[in-house]
């Protein structure tokens, strides 16, 4: 059963204005009938205001009167004219004006630390929307050029726990477990040329004593006879 929306400060009216039983009124507004009677000792809410739920339609007299002449009854509230709270639907989140020229900013960290999130996701998260995710990714935004990359939970954007849940939901459905891990590689045409190698040279002095190769008179046209000294 609906209760109403001051629980402390019905009760005050309540208490004060009817005759109605602790249990009666406790059961109406959600209390414990100890509470209720604390509140009418003035031991609790100190200082409230009692809220007349015939003024809200919540109740009418005819109920009141109804439960005060049978004290087993139960109070039955009244559907009002009061417009009650709508539950939020589902869509995108909610973001303040304050914060909303820092979307972009993050858009552009998301895309570059998370690719595997989806447009619809990031809208969901940040709650922004889908052109201006497009125009970020394909560089066309209009402040382009001042957009600078920063993390949606430093903006104030989104809780930590909303961004790891959404990315391992993305990574879930691409497939991957880890992000994927940016390797480094080198052009070809950025390396250094390697280096011939230069035989060494030794320069260690040649004894001519020890050298096998030194040529002399006899070794090339033989030993001298003394017909040839004789000529000579």
């Amino acid at each position: 059963m609906a209760k109403p929306l001051m629980p402390k400060a019905t009760t005050v009216w309540l208490v004060e204005n009817t005759a109605l039983s602790f249990d009666q009124i406790g059961e109406f507004v959600g209390l414990h009938e100890l509470e209720v009677q604390a509140i009418a000792d003035g031991e609790v809410a100190v200082g409230i205001q009692g809220a007349d739920p015939l003024a809200s339609g919540v109740l009418t007299q005819a109920e009141i009167d109804r439960c005060q002449n049978d004290p087993d009854a139960s109070l039955v509230i009244s559907e009002g004219t009061l417009p009650q709270p709508k539950s939020r639907g589902k869509g995108a989140r909610y973001t303040p004006v304050s914060k909303r020229q820092d979307r972009p900013d993050a858009i552009a960290w998301i895309l570059k630390h998370h690719p595997e999130m989806t447009d619809p996701q990031i809208s969901r998260l940040i709650g922004t929307t889908k052109p201006t995710i497009k125009t970020i990714r394909e560089r066309s935004h209009w402040n382009i050029s001042k957009i600078k990359p920063q993390s949606p939970v430093g903006l104030g954007l989104c809780l930590e726990a909303d961004l790891e849940k959404m990315v391992a939901i993305a990574r879930a459905k691409a497939g991957t477990t880890h992000a994927p891990v940016q390797t480094e590689i080198v052009a070809a045409s950025t390396l250094a040329p390697a280096e011939p190698k230069t035989p060494a040279i030794d320069t260690t002095p040649v004894n001519p004593e020890d050298d096998e190769t030194q040529h002399t008179v006899e070794s090339v046209f033989g030993p001298s006879t003394s017909e040839d000294n004789d000529k000579a």
